[in-house]
């Protein structure tokens, strides 16, 4: 079965409990810094003394699934969804952990996942219909899953129209996602150009288009352009993604000592960036 949700960026999602604010600070960090260990550690000390803090359930589940240990990532997002069962975004969250199970179990043990996951991502929606990481992770589903798991290309893209109308911006990343995997790329490519023709400087469509490039492997050129304006902005020369996409667009043209010499600049902006750590130890063992 193929692999039913893409990658958490776990380390935007900052937590808030009932702890005291010493705590919550204390987790905030460790969550910036993507030291789950610590994360985890503190938070099971929290659960243990507010077993009814859903909240804090919740964040000890984000801990466990950004170490992929899907087991007690279940265990903790369905405590939380046990004691707040209206908030959509448990009920997502442990989405997110049945579809690592999924991933991880037997053939057997797959499907049943997999339903879950689904059904947890269609309740998340209910819960809440303006929840976009809610109806993304359902069109995700759809668009990986195949229909006798309720998956398919027509029910993703009514997810993608959910969320254009509630978002411009990530309507357009939502269908971009779609086209990209049917390998229609200048439908992708050409949401992006038509903001660019009015608002040549739009960080979003220059990131996107970028992004595209380097993912497709079409319109190198175009994407690395688009990448490097957007990089001579203050705000952004340290941005690790940007840098990382740039090397892959880099590595795509063959120029194998420009793209080692982006993911290290990835890398002094954030010494911990998997992407970039990945992409770099490639390189060098290729």
């Amino acid at each position: 079965m193929r692999r039913l949700l893409l990658p958490l960026t776990l380390a935007t999602v900052l937590p808030a409990f009932a702890a005291d604010q010493a705590t919550r600070d204390q987790v905030a960090e460790l969550f910036k810094q993507r030291q789950w260990a610590e994360a985890q550690a503190v938070l099971e000390k929290v659960t243990a003394a507010e077993p009814a803090n859903a909240e804090a359930w919740n964040s000890l589940g984000l801990t466990h699934l950004a170490r992929q240990d899907a087991v007690r990532a279940v265990t903790a997002f369905e405590k939380a969804v046990q004691l707040d069962p209206t908030k959509s975004e448990y009920v997502l969250q442990a989405g997110h952990a049945y579809g690592v199970s999924a991933v991880q179990a037997g053939l057997f043990g797959k499907m049943g996942f997999a339903r879950k996951c689904k059904a947890a991502y269609d309740k998340a929606v209910e819960l809440d219909p303006a929840n976009i990481n809610a109806r993304w992770s359902l069109m995700e589903f759809c668009r990986q899953a195949p229909g006798f798991l309720g998956g398919g290309m027509e029910p993703a893209y009514a997810q993608a129209e959910a969320i254009r109308r509630l978002d411009a911006r990530r309507g357009r990343a939502a269908y971009a996602s779609l086209y990209s995997a049917e390998k229609k790329y200048a439908q992708a490519f050409a949401l992006y150009e038509e903001v660019l023709r009015t608002q040549p400087a739009d960080d979003d469509a220059l990131f996107q288009v970028g992004r595209l490039a380097a993912r497709s492997g079409e319109q190198l050129d175009r994407g690395l352009a688009a990448l490097r304006q957007l990089a001579t902005l203050p705000d952004r020369a340290g941005d690790a993604r940007l840098h990382t996409l740039v090397g892959n667009i880099l590595e795509k043209k063959g120029d194998k000592p420009g793209a080692r010499a982006a993911y290290e600049t990835a890398l002094a902006g954030d010494p911990q960036y998997p992407q970039a750590l990945e992409a770099l130890r490639k390189l060098k063992e290729g």
